[in-house]
């Protein structure tokens, strides 16, 4: 069997009035992500983790923001086919772990959720998927509130049949 593993990283402005996704979950906050996408910081730094794992380029690459096909489109889908295409060159995931960096609203109570929505979506148990808040400490974009970061690293192997 053999391993690879893969980082991720994704950061998107935080704007009024626009639907704030975070985890493949919607969060109720007077502030969301924008982006070309919904903007779903988590989905895609564990989706360019997976990618890099795979050497199978980003997510820049398979989902182009120049592409109107995915203006608007869940970044819950964009997840699952990048699961797709890692196992269609012959891997699965052992796990992924996460972090989200933003000052608020609090993450911890939607952790769950997320981890729940993550590992159904590619196909895992929820003790596969870890996902991790922190603040920043006011500190930089983040915590000045005026943008959403995340940190993804995975671990793939080779397919056991």
């Amino acid at each position: 069997m053999s391993f690879r593993i893969g980082f991720g990283y994704d950061v998107h402005r935080l704007e009024e009035g626009i639907p704030f996704w975070l985890g493949g979950i919607e969060i109720a906050h007077h502030r969301g992500s924008l982006g070309h996408s919904d903007a779903d910081v988590l989905l895609h730094a564990i989706c360019d983790a997976i990618l890099g794992a795979a050497a199978l380029g980003d997510i820049g690459t398979h989902f182009p923001d120049t592409d109107p096909a995915y203006k608007g489109i869940s970044s819950t889908i964009l997840l699952q086919r990048t699961g797709e295409l890692m196992t269609s060159h012959g891997y699965e995931i052992g796990n992924i772990d996460s972090t989200i960096c933003l000052q608020v609203p609090k993450i911890k109570p939607h952790i769950p959720r997320m981890q729940k929505q993550i590992a159904e979506t590619l196909g895992l148990k929820e003790t596969q998927v870890s996902v991790k808040a922190t603040t920043e400490e006011k500190l930089g974009f983040t915590g000045r509130e005026e943008g959403v970061s995340a940190y993804a690293v995975v671990l793939i192997q080779t397919l056991s049949h």
